[in-house]
């Protein structure tokens, strides 16, 4: 009989103690959507509300311009995930596999850039897309999203775990890089690639910053924005403020409940490969 691990058990009780603590804010949120206003507040707490109000609550929500900022998030933080990623992977593959003269010089100069603020470039991003028409437009915001250092990084370790012999086997068979970047290296390292591509979108989604100084038209906002007039709108009224968040995060819990296992196994091949 194997001996117990008193210690495991302990921190793993510890852990779940912990994670079920984390957990008690999301809770207490998506019961009070389900409930009257008057009951939100009950003290000692009802977890399962005595009264259902989650039809109206969800359909008054559900209505009016919540809709389209709604919309409006979801557009542009699918394009600019595609995006980005792709990007990335270029930027990767390139560092990683390509030989050129200054190759590790520009990787640790772009690397270096990691390290600015990015509100410190704020205001020339502002003047640069003014200048190009770009301000309070989706596709200005895309653009800005569209390139990032951390993804270039973060891809770049799992590229390097790619063997170099079945690339040189490829242009041996005439392939260019582009086709030995798409059909080889990019398969090969999927765990990475939906990885990013559920950090990104949750990034994305979440991003307050760049929709609030870069957007001024209402029925361009995204569901960040959305949320903030949401409950200006419903300030006293915390049963619809509350399934209004619930439904601003729906997505990110699909997109994590779809890809945890993805996420997990990248970050073990990163962790090993880098």
């Amino acid at each position: 009989m194997k001996k117990l691990n008193v210690s495991k058990i302990i921190w793993t009780l510890f852990m779940s103690l912990l994670g079920i603590v984390f957990l008690l804010p999301f809770l207490w949120m998506l019961s009070a959507s389900f409930k009257v206003e008057t009951d939100v507040f009950k003290f000692p707490i009802e977890w399962i509300p005595s009264t259902w109000h989650a039809v109206e609550n969800y359909k008054e929500v559900w209505t009016g311009d919540f809709v389209k900022y709604y919309t409006n998030s979801v557009y542009i933080t699918i394009t600019t995930t595609v995006i980005n990623v792709f990007i990335s992977a270029l930027a990767a593959y390139g560092f990683s596999k390509l030989r050129f003269r200054g190759r590790d010089a520009m990787f640790m100069l772009v690397l270096a850039l990691y390290m600015v603020p990015p509100q410190a470039s704020l205001v020339p991003q502002f003047l640069m897309f003014n200048w190009l028409n770009l301000i309070d437009t989706h596709t200005g915001l895309i653009l800005i999203n569209s390139f990032s250092i951390i993804g270039a990084f973060m891809l770049r370790q799992f590229f390097m775990g790619v063997n170099n012999e079945y690339l040189e086997s490829a242009r041996m068979d005439g392939a260019g890089h582009f086709r030995s970047f798409l059909q080889i290296a990019l398969p090969l390292i999927r765990p990475g690639i939906a990885t990013y591509a559920i950090l990104r979108f949750i990034w994305t989604w979440n991003d307050y910053q760049y929709p609030l100084i870069f957007l001024k038209t209402k029925s361009l906002f995204t569901i960040q924005l959305g949320i903030q007039l949401f409950g200006d709108q419903y300030g006293d009224v915390y049963s619809l403020m509350m399934a209004g968040a619930v439904s601003a995060i729906l997505p990110l819990l699909i997109i994590f409940a779809i890809g945890q296992k993805q996420v997990i196994e990248g970050i073990s091949l990163g962790g090993v490969k880098g």
